[in-house]
């Protein structure tokens, strides 16, 4: 008969010897794909996957950066192949080509426990929440701001404008000295569409489609917003229909755009404009005369799980609840401080995102950026409806395509809203 202690000695050997085998096994492999391409975002993610998986040494994260102008047809092509990361990031319009791949798992559950913990904002979820299911959870928010220069303005004795007609009036007024009022891109391409649709927001024209589904483009408040930008575009730089993010914010910082409109990419303006963060404006996109309140533009980022073995899928949720912990989520969000913007009540609150010497020193024109960011709004995600069809005119840039036929063209605003809606109907048929 055996022994107690010959007993004891067996269970202690047996888990010495489960114990080296854990210890042995491989950790977790996770693949992130990101579109945040700048140097200084990639070494940020960098930084905080090496934390994360020093913490978690079961888990290995890598990141594998890729960009915004191939992924529409680099993920599905990699789903297709079988090679497809286990997460990635995500805009509104992007996840519903994936969810219709078959690629994507509802986040439901996972969403509810991170809501109830740490609060998300509604409108961050709410272009994730579709077809009985929540298919990415958000991370970070984006909008857009008039952008101009405090000592420029009181040079001219002006005032950020409140509505379009001061605010052409004020573009007028700056196109000067080798100085154009205004910088506004015009090309087929996705700023061009921000920008567009910055104005039809603040036409009335947000909603694109009718809550029954069909579009509603073709509207007098859009045709409005066109005529008007063509209006503020005779005020902008001579190269400006090429013009990208960049080349904006490379304008403004240099003084040869009075104003701009611009996400909160506080870091270029640092490095490119003296640093002087007490000359930087951050207002309120204007607003049409018979209209009383701004609105903006406004992304939620969020992170799809593509991750299919059960295991990568936990470990892909503890990744995503580590990243959203207050003690990291500033870091996270200070990887382009101002651009990126908190969803969460606790995130919005946290000292990791607060302490941030950039954060510091331009705290005002944040603070801004987030109280506008409140009153955001994005093409296909309006008035309580998510619209995944929305994708597909995403896709064609079909916004900046209607511009293009009336500042490039020359066609009427309403001709070109008219054979935009065409447009419209025929991609997402």
């Amino acid at each position: 008969m055996a022994t107690r202690w010959s007993i004891v000695s067996g269970v202690a050997a047996a888990a010495l010897i489960w114990g080296a085998a854990a210890a042995q096994a491989e950790p977790v492999q996770l693949t992130l794909w990101h579109m945040e391409q700048p140097p200084q975002r990639v070494a940020r993610v960098q930084e905080l996957i090496d934390a994360f998986n020093k913490s978690h040494p079961d888990i290995a994260v890598k990141q594998e950066p890729q960009s915004w102008g191939e992924i529409y047809a680099k993920a599905p092509a990699a789903i297709a192949a079988g090679n497809a990361p286990d997460l990635l990031f995500a805009i509104p319009d992007f996840t519903p080509i994936l969810k219709d791949l078959g690629a994507l798992q509802p986040v439901d559950g996972f969403v509810r426990q991170l809501d109830a913990e740490h609060h998300f904002v509604p409108s961050a979820l709410a272009p994730y929440s579709y077809d009985g299911g929540v298919w990415a959870v958000p991370l970070y928010n984006m909008a857009m701001s008039l952008w101009y220069r405090k000592s420029v303005f009181e040079k001219a004795g002006l005032k950020p404008p409140k509505t379009w007609s001061e605010w052409k009036a004020a573009a007028e007024k700056l196109t000067a000295d080798g100085r154009y009022g205004i910088g506004l891109p015009a090309n087929k391409q996705l700023y061009t569409d921000q920008t567009v649709y910055d104005l039809m927001v603040n036409a009335g024209a947000a909603d694109i489609y009718n809550p029954d589904g069909t579009l509603r483009f073709d509207n007098p408040q859009t045709v409005k917003a066109y005529d008007f930008y063509k209006e503020l575009y005779q005020f902008s730089a001579a190269d400006a229909p090429g013009w990208t993010w960049g080349e904006a914010e490379a304008c403004f910082a240099s003084g040869g755009c009075g104003m701009i409109l611009q996400f909160t990419v506080i870091s270029t303006y640092d490095s490119q404009a003296e640093g002087d963060a007490q000359d930087l404006g951050v207002a309120p996109i204007p607003h049409a005369d018979d209209r009383k309140e701004s609105g903006t533009i406004a992304y939620s980022n969020a992170v799809m799980i593509l991750a299919k073995d059960e295991a990568k899928r936990k470990a892909a949720e503890t990744f995503i609840a580590w990243l959203l912990e207050p003690e990291t989520y500033g870091r996270f969000l200070n990887m382009e401080p101002g651009l990126f913007l908190p969803v969460t009540a606790d995130g919005a609150k946290a000292k990791s995102l607060w302490s941030d010497p950039l954060v510091v020193k331009y705290k005002p024109q944040i603070e801004a950026m987030i109280a506008n960011s409140r009153n955001g709004a994005l093409f296909g995600f309006t008035g309580g409806h998510s619209f995944p069809s929305i994708a597909a005119i995403s896709a064609q840039n079909i916004l900046a395509e209607t511009l293009q036929k009336i500042v490039v063209d020359e066609m009427s605003a309403a001709d070109a809203v008219k054979a935009g809606q065409a447009r419209m109907q025929e991609a997402v048929r």
